[in-house]
């Protein structure tokens, strides 16, 4: 393995297990804090949280894991010769399918639907309660599990392969 994978890879566990901390926060009690504001607390912030994840950090992890995850499932496709290359190209997949396309095709336009309604009306209430925060939160779970499945198969792989080249 280059010297660039390697640290390519081990860049890439942190990032996936950062991004997926953040899904986290989500999924465990952001979403749960929200629902319980009351009235249209909930609906007027995620709006407004969802226009600040569009600052640097997070965005750039996001979407660079995404472009990173090609590259990474490009190697693992090239190693399949060594059962590590599986675990890395799954690794990729897994964060490119669980995370990235459950954001594309299912959170935000679950956000763009929230961020069009007018927060004091009842149908925007009930689209809140009965629809978003289930569905969301749902799917954001599965962003979080991806991306800690993304990490671990990901530094397993690494693991076992830096483990085979010593050896040899």
């Amino acid at each position: 393995m280059s010297t660039f994978f390697f640290m390519l890879i081990q860049f890439a566990i942190l990032a996936y297990a950062l991004v997926g901390g953040v899904f986290l926060a989500f999924s465990d009690f952001i979403m749960r804090s929200l629902s319980h504001t009351g009235g249209s607390a909930g609906v007027e912030a995620m709006p407004v949280i969802n226009r600040e994840v569009f600052r640097w950090v997070f965005m750039a992890l996001f979407l660079g894991m995404a472009a990173v995850s090609l590259a990474i499932v490009g190697f693992g496709a090239t190693h399949l010769d060594h059962p590590a290359g599986t675990l890395i190209l799954a690794a990729g997949g897994i964060y490119l399918v669980g995370c990235f396309g459950v954001t594309v095709f299912f959170n935000v336009p679950m956000n763009e639907a929230l961020a069009g309604m007018d927060p004091s009306e009842d149908a925007t209430r009930a689209y809140w309660t009965g629809t978003y925060l289930p569905r969301w939160t749902y799917w954001n779970t599965v962003r979080t599990i991806a991306c800690g499945l993304s990490a671990a198969l990901l530094l397993f792989g690494l693991l076992w392969m830096a483990q085979a080249h010593v050896q040899t």
